[in-house]
């Protein structure tokens, strides 16, 4: 009974040895990291909503990432010239570490604290993606691209089990045993310097890799191949929900659910599946299955939305976290392949910096979230929060469909 699962042990770290060398850095590293970002997309919109009272605001800090992350790669692209790809790389996971400790000693209530937070975020997450992207695609190739997304998505999924369930016991802790007064907000300061730590362990985890840089060409352009396009307006599309996803979990859970422990669980106990699930997938899916799994993870995306929308009680936000803890993963394992396929096949063709397609990319993403965060704070502000909350996602959802028509137009 033993022997079997040691075998499959066995032969999966076999599977896992035979990488690359430094797609095994990248992959260790990432994984360490992984432990910090479900406190980045999951309690920092907790954070923010208990301390400010309004939805809007945590849309608001969103928005101000995504402003500075495109500004962000641009500025990432010429430090390029001057300092090693993985020195940049952990220098962005370390500075996301630092940016949730500024956002959890600054006054979220004022709109200028807000924006400063959101904006040290964003050039964090630029640098940290930025790096990350040029790595995913230099230490990787088409072949074992499924492999790579499948496991690091199975060890992102892991973490959101464990991390929501340990950070979500230690608030409540916190509160209910009035430590150090009982203010939550202690809980939260301690769990950004547990994240600072984490990120400093796996920034020097990079640093003992050899990357080879992007060489030192032009990469900033304004025309591109049609190909290009139509992956920009799936970028687009995609960008569309990223908003959603990182805070209407927090927002919902806390409105109909229950505080930050029961955020928690929500978020752990609906991990667990799709952790099995999503790594079987990586493992043995091919090529020719991305749009399929594209398409699937945009339909769980609809039907919790809708669901939600009808509902819109604790039942309806159970059976959408459901759905979006299976729809976001699979979602991510079939769109970065498709991306990266696309960036090799386009930078052959007009002989151009894959980091051109990299920097471009990111404004292409920003596009689609821009509209998707200015479309909740519409209707906020025009109708209610609680109507921005209910229709928004499902509005979004359906907007997203059209992508997997887009996506079957290009390199799979």
């Amino acid at each position: 009974m033993v022997a079997f699962p040691m075998n499959r042990l066995a032969t999966e770290y076999r599977k896992f040895a035979a990488c690359p060398a430094e797609m095994r850095t990248l992959l260790i590293a990432n994984a360490i990291y992984a432990l910090v970002l479900p406190v980045i997309e999951i309690f920092v919109a907790a954070y923010v909503m208990r301390n400010s009272q309004q939805a809007s605001t945590v849309l608001l800090y969103q928005l101000s990432i995504y402003v500075v992350t495109p500004l962000a790669f641009l500025v990432n692209g010429y430090l390029l010239r001057s300092f090693a790809v993985n020195y940049l790389y952990a220098a962005g996971m370390f500075l996301s570490g630092g940016a949730l400790l500024v956002l959890m000693t600054t006054d979220v209530r004022t709109g200028t604290g807000i924006v400063l937070s959101g904006g040290l975020m964003g050039l964090a997450t630029g640098v940290f993606w930025a790096n990350r992207g040029f790595l995913a695609l230099s230490t990787t190739n088409d072949h074992n691209r499924n492999y790579f997304y499948g496991l690091e998505t199975c060890i992102i999924t892991i973490t959101s089990v464990i991390v929501p369930l340990g950070v979500g016991a230690l608030i409540e802790y916190v509160g209910r045993n009035h430590v150090a007064g009982g203010g939550l907000n202690f809980a939260y300061r301690a769990i950004a310097i547990s994240s600072l730590l984490l990120t400093l362990i796996a920034s020097a985890t990079m640093l003992r890799g050899e990357f080879s840089n992007p060489p030192k060409d032009k990469f900033v352009f304004f025309v591109f191949h049609r190909l290009w396009y139509r992956l920009l307006t799936l970028a687009g599309l995609r960008g569309l929900a990223q908003g959603y996803i990182l805070t209407a979990p927090a927002l919902l859970v806390l409105r109909f659910v229950g505080q930050e422990g029961t955020l928690g669980k929500v978020e752990a106990i609906g991990s667990c599946l799709a952790a099995v699930c999503l790594y079987v997938i990586g493992r043995v899916s091919k090529l020719e299955h991305r749009i399929h799994i594209l398409a699937a993870g945009l339909i769980f995306f609809l039907i919790g939305s809708a669901l939600n929308a009808v509902l819109f009680n604790a039942t309806g936000v159970l059976v959408f976290m459901g759905c979006l803890l299976l729809a976001k993963p699979l979602i991510d394992l079939a769109y970065y392949p498709i991306q990266l396929r696309t960036v090799d096949t386009v930078s052959r063709m007009e002989g151009r910096s894959q980091y051109a397609y990299v920097l471009n990319h990111e404004f292409g993403v920003f596009a689609g979230r821009f509209t998707g965060c200015m479309l909740f704070i519409g209707i906020a502000a025009g109708i209610s929060e609680t109507a921005a909350l209910r229709y928004a996602l499902p509005i979004v959802a359906i907007l997203q469909l059209p992508a997997i028509f887009v996506a079957r137009r290009l390199p799979i």
